[in-house]
């Protein structure tokens, strides 16, 4: 795509990979360029069709699939570089996916109010009063209000996720039962004895629900509501737990850490579980209960030393590779602690 600027100084090109992760550089290399012909150009191409709107011009390029890229890298920062806007905007989506364009609809919906439009399908020339190419990022599941457009925080935010899907519940108080849900793994970072968990937590009176990838969690309208209404959502470290945006004030996010993992699980949900009003209680497991120990043994660098494995490395084995059989008298402990904050709530 290319975009043109009038003005009389001489021209000037400029290339722009429109996505939110500009220092990936490995990731843009899959972004589709935007490039940018600004100055005295003698011989424009002529307006096809002329809008009132600005355009807002980005990628669904980069990790398209996996929920936490989706909220941290597009939607989270749609909503910051937009939401001032008040749906006078018109989106562009370079690698257009229609699968992220169902997917994300309502959200965009509430950001635009114009159909988005697929610049290789429609390949006519559009002129706009203005044009914000690419989007703010601001950290991981993050938005700081004094830098937003507007002034917008995570509770404004909270409060669109709210409104966009319809989620009954603002504060975990509004919620009379003990409700909590278990995020189920099926491939990597699986929990060994999850029936054994369940029992645990239901048998300090907690109402388990257990969603699995391959059901509920397809569907982000269906499991927003069903992580909307729990006073509790646990799970191990993984892209799941980007759910958490859509948990009430007050409920409590139970991450389950793996070894080798303990950074990103503290940075991408940890961390801005606080901005969110949610309280977070790590069960950052032992090497006995993982499974890596009976691959590599307790003395091994796995153990010793995780930051010294390359990141594709130590993704093969911290993520790709291991699953967990939890200590259920550690649990317990974690769960009664998480049951203990649920019944503050209700004082």
């Amino acid at each position: 795509m290319t975009v043109h600027t009038a003005s009389h100084q001489p021209v000037q090109e400029t290339v722009v990979r429109p996505y939110a992760r500009q220092e990936d550089h490995n990731l843009l290399k899959n972004v589709t360029p935007v490039k940018i012909l600004q100055g005295n150009i003698t011989m424009p191409p002529a307006c096809q069709y002329i809008h009132g709107v600005p355009a807002v011009i980005f990628s669904s390029s980069g990790f398209v699939g996996n929920l936490f890229h989706e909220f941290n890298e597009i939607i989270i920062p749609l909503f910051i570089t937009t939401s001032h806007l008040r749906l006078r905007v018109q989106f562009i989506l370079e690698d257009y996916k229609a699968s992220f364009v169902r997917k994300y609809s309502k959200p965009m919906s509430q950001l635009s109010a114009y159909e988005v439009i697929n610049p290789v399908a429609d390949t006519s020339v559009h002129c706009f009063p203005g044009a914000i190419i690419g989007l703010k990022f601001q950290g991981h599941l993050a938005l700081n209000s004094s830098d937003t457009p507007g002034g917008y925080s995570f509770q404004d935010f909270k409060q669109f996720l709210r409104q966009t899907y319809n989620l009954k519940f603002a504060h975990v108080s509004e919620i009379r039962r003990p409700n909590l849900v278990l995020v189920s793994r099926r491939k990597t970072r699986r929990f060994l004895n999850e029936d054994e968990m369940v029992s645990t937590m239901e048998e300090l009176g907690f109402r388990v629900t257990i969603v699995a990838r391959n059901n509920v969690l397809s569907n982000l309208n269906k499991l927003a509501r069903i992580i909307n209404s729990c006073r509790v959502f646990v799970g191990a470290h993984g892209a799941s737990l980007t759910n958490e945006l859509f948990l009430p004030a007050g409920a409590i996010m139970v991450q389950v850490e793996l070894i080798g993992l303990e950074w990103p699980a503290k940075a991408y949900y940890g961390d801005p579980a606080c901005a969110m009003d949610v309280h977070y209680l790590p069960y950052r497991i032992e090497p006995e209960e993982s499974s890596l120990l009976k691959v590599f043994g307790r003395n091994h660098t796995v153990f010793k030393d995780p930051k010294s494995f390359s990141s594709e490395v130590g993704r093969e084995i911290y993520l790709n590779n291991q699953n967990v059989r939890i200590n259920l008298a550690r649990f317990r402990e974690t769960m009664v602690e998480a049951l203990s904050i649920v019944e503050d709530t209700d004082v």
